[in-house]
């Protein structure tokens, strides 16, 4: 089963350069991991291909495209190729690794999102269809070689303008199936879709912003209802008090005392 962006070129030159820019990274990583060819190559697949074969199972198209999509898999395969070959040269590739994978990332999403609609799904499930698309070849990539998976350890905006993209595509594309526009203006805003997306990852490296993590409780303060502070104000007299009481039974400054046998 294939969505209507599948037949559009502009889409398909995107998602072929997403999917090398994918297999090109998997196949990079393994190589620094010293690994074999055959290594390289299905790590390369795993990265660009496995997010889709998750999607195709849950969504019960078997055999996945994964495996059936020749072109697909050919541009996988000659990513883990050319990177066993040239992986000095395409490890300082970083800003074009980093536009790529941010087509790959937008594309992915999209795509994946409107298949699971077509499948007949729900909006959350196609949402989560079109993450699992977008996210799970890195994911399971990073798994395989041991590594603390990127969309975890990537603190810039990695899944949220996928995330972003999903629901866009389900926004439109329900917009579209009740006739608020026609089909060719639907693939518009897909190819538009990609574009924020790629535009959303890109400005966050260039501009190192990050998705906010949890709050520092030791620094964070809230400010006191006045019951608390009577209660805090009673508290600090009643060790005052006792230190006075103290003070007059032994006639001695605790504190001074213990001033005198650290002097000792």
């Amino acid at each position: 089963m294939k969505t209507a962006l599948e037949g559009n070129l502009i889409f398909m030159v995107i998602e072929y350069l997403g999917i090398l820019s994918c297999g090109l990274s998997g196949g990079l990583a393994a190589v620094r991991k010293g690994y074999d060819i055959i290594a390289i190559l299905l790590v390369s697949w795993i990265s660009a291909l496995g997010g889709g074969v998750v999607r195709d199972v849950l969504l019960g198209q078997v055999p996945p495209s994964g495996i059936t999509d020749k072109g697909s898999v050919i541009v996988t395969l000659a990513s883990g190729l050319v990177v066993a070959v040239a992986h000095p040269e395409i490890s300082r590739m970083t800003w074009s690794m980093l536009v790529t994978d941010a087509m790959a990332l937008g594309s992915f999403a999209v795509n994946g999102t409107a298949k699971a609609l077509m499948c007949g799904t729900g909006g959350m499930t196609a949402i989560f269809m079109g993450m699992a698309t977008a996210l799970v070849g890195g994911l399971l990539r990073d798994i395989l070689l041991n590594q603390v998976p990127a969309v975890i350890q990537d603190q810039h905006w990695y899944a949220l303008p996928s995330l972003i993209g999903c629901l866009l595509t389900l926004a439109s594309t329900r917009a579209q199936q009740h006739g608020l526009y026609p089909a060719r203006v639907d693939m518009i805003l897909d190819l538009a879709i990609v574009a924020l997306v790629v535009v959303l990852r890109i400005i966050s490296v260039k501009f190192d912003i990050l998705v906010p993590g949890a709050m520092d409780r030791r620094s964070a303060r809230l400010p006191l209802n006045d019951a608390q502070l009577a209660r805090a104000i009673r508290h600090l007299m009643r060790g005052r008090s006792n230190i006075s009481v103290t003070i007059k039974h032994t006639g001695e400054d605790p504190d001074r005392k213990s001033d005198t046998k650290k002097g000792r």
